[in-house]
């Protein structure tokens, strides 16, 4: 039984009419559903164009305050706090020479605190002794 072979025999059905000639609407619609195959398989990470969804990402996140590339890969709330997040920043931006001068000013101030506690333990020491 182990040298007995078997034959398998594939039919294709016989066409009996030509092809039908598609028509401009027909292509369109074949058209668009390339290109939904194609953004399926992008946002989703699958088949050869999904290899291409980091790099897309990338650059459209890469598009200044707008964070498309998280709208991109469905992190949808999360571009939206980024981009209300940006509204602070944007004031830190603008406000922060002040920040830096009001700092200078701020460690000079708590330095001379500091030596001025210093020299007062220092005199409170010498008069006690």
């Amino acid at each position: 039984m182990a040298d007995d072979e078997e034959d398998l025999v594939v039919s294709l059905p016989v066409m009996d009419s030509p092809p039908k000639r598609t028509g401009i609407f027909t292509q369109i619609k074949n058209g668009f559903g390339a290109i939904r195959l194609i953004w399926y398989e992008l946002t989703s990470g699958i088949g050869a164009w999904g290899s291409v969804k980091p790099l897309l990402a990338a650059l459209l996140a890469a598009i200044p305050f707008l964070f498309i590339g998280q709208h991109f890969n469905r992190q949808h709330q999360k571009g939206l706090d980024w981009t209300l997040l940006q509204i602070p920043l944007i004031l830190t931006i603008v406000l922060w020479p002040i920040l830096f001068i009001w700092s200078i000013i701020d460690a000079y101030r708590i330095a001379m605190i500091d030596v001025t506690n210093a020299e007062n333990n220092r005199r409170i020491i010498a008069a006690l002794e």
